[in-house]
C-alpha cells in the first residue's frame, strides 16, 4: 500500500485496547502515531512506537495525523470529531455517531465543507453471525420474509462501574449502548423503516438509566423487524431469527471476535473470527411434501479488519464507506425519537 494512514486514538480504555488499537498495528494501510492518555501510560508498553498525550486537545492538534478514531464517553462523540474536523482530520466516530439527529447531520455538513470523510465505527456488521443471517436471507432460501428478530441479551443485575453508560447523561442507557448495534444490522439489510415503535424500561435496582429496549420496525411487503435487548436475561435465546414463507433460520450470538481479543489473540492470528464449533445455527425448510428439512449451515468468519478496509478505501480510494450517510441519520432518528 503506497498510502498509510497515521492514526490517532483518543481512548486507550477498552474500546482503545481491543477494538481499535490492535488492527491499527495490524493493518499495513495504518500507523498507530498517537494515543491520549489522562493517567496510566499503558499503550506505550505494548506500541513503544506510540506518543502518548496527556490532554486529547494536542492529540487533535497534532499536525502528522491523518485520521483520528473518536472512542471516548457517547455524550463526547459529537465535540471531538467537530473538534477534529476543523483540524483538518479525517475522523471515525464509535458508536452511536452522535445523540440527535441534527448532531449527526451537522458533522456530515462539516466533513464534507472541509473536505474529509467522517465515518462510523459499526464493527458489528462484520460478526459471524450477521454476516450468516445476511448471506441466508439473500439467497431467497426462506421465501418471502415474514418477522425477523435481532437481539443482544446478557445478565448483569448490577449498576456498572462506568459513569456515562449508567448516569442519566445523553447517550447513556442501553438503548445508545447497544441500540446501534441492532439497528444498524437492521438497516443494513432492510433500509429505512416505514414505522417504528419503541419501548424502553428500567428493571435493576436503583438503575437511573435504561436497561431494557425493544424496536418494532415495520417495512414493506408486510416485514415485520424486532429488536431487543434487556441486561436481564439469565437463559439467553437465540439472537438472530428469520421466518419466511418457505422456513426458517435461528442462531445464537457466537461471535467470539471479543473473547479472542481480550486474550490478546492477533486479528491476523489464523483462529481469529472462528466460531466454535456447535455454534452454526439452524436451517429449517417445509419440502413441497409438507416434511422439515433441518440443516445446519457453514459459519462464516467474522473478521472486524473488513470495517478498516473499508476506511483506508474511503480515505485513500474515495470509495463509498459501507454505513451511508442515510444509514447514520436512520438510525440516530430512532434513537433520539
Amino acid at each position: 500500500m503506497a498510502k498509510v494512514i497515521n492514526t490517532g486514538l483518543l481512548s486507550f480504555g477498552m474500546s482503545g485496547k481491543v477494538f481499535h488499537a490492535p488492527f491499527i498495528e495490524a493493518h499495513k494501510g495504518f500507523a498507530f502515531k498517537a494515543i491520549t492518555e489522562r493517567n496510566q501510560k499503558q499503550a506505550q508498553q505494548i506500541y513503544p512506537e506510540v506518543t502518548s498525550y496527556d490532554k486529547i486537545d494536542d492529540l487533535i492538534e497534532d499536525e502528522n495525523l491523518d485520521l483520528i478514531i473518536v472512542n471516548t464517553p457517547n455524550y463526547t462523540h459529537f465535540d471531538y470529531a467537530k473538534a477534529a474536523l476543523l483540524a483538518g482530520k479525517h475522523v471515525l466516530v464509535e458508536k452511536p455517531f452522535a445523540i440527535t439527529p441534527n448532531e449527526a447531520q451537522s458533522l456530515f455538513e462539516l466533513a464534507e465543507k472541509q473536505g474529509k470523510k467522517i465515518m462510523v465505527y459499526q464493527n458489528r456488521r462484520y460478526d459471524s453471525g450477521f454476516k450468516l443471517t445476511k448471506q441466508i436471507i439473500e439467497s431467497g432460501q426462506l421465501g418471502k420474509l415474514t418477522d425477523v428478530y435481532f437481539r443482544f441479551d446478557r445478565y448483569r443485575n448490577h449498576i456498572g462501574p462506568k459513569k456515562f453508560k449508567e448516569d442519566p447523561v445523553p447517550g447513556s442507557g442501553l438503548l445508545y449502548d447497544l441500540g446501534p448495534h441492532l439497528l444498524d444490522q437492521a438497516i443494513a439489510l432492510f433500509g429505512k423503516p416505514l414505522n417504528f415503535y419503541k419501548i424502553l424500561s428500567r428493571n435493576r435496582e436503583h438503575t437511573q438509566v435504561d436497561d431494557y429496549f425493544f424496536i418494532h420496525l415495520q417495512y414493506p411487503d408486510q416485514l415485520n423487524v424486532y429488536l431487543h435487548a434487556s441486561m436481564l436475561v439469565a437463559d439467553i435465546p437465540p439472537a438472530f431469527v428469520v421466518n419466511g414463507t418457505l422456513g426458517s433460520f435461528s442462531k445464537n450470538h457466537a461471535d467470539v471476535q471479543e473473547s479472542q481479543l481480550l486474550k490478546g489473540i492477533k486479528p491476523t492470528a489464523e483462529i481469529y473470527g472462528t466460531e466454535n464449533k456447535g455454534d452454526e445455527g439452524k436451517i429449517t425448510i417445509i419440502e413441497e411434501n409438507g416434511e422439515r428439512k433441518v440443516t445446519e449451515p457453514t459459519s462464516l468468519k467474522g473478521n472486524y479488519m473488513e470495517l478498516f478496509d473499508s476506511v483506508y478505501a474511503t480515505i485513500v480510494n474515495d470509495a463509498p464507506f459501507p454505513v451511508t450517510k442515510q444509514d447514520v441519520l436512520t438510525q440516530i432518528e430512532i434513537l433520539a425519537s
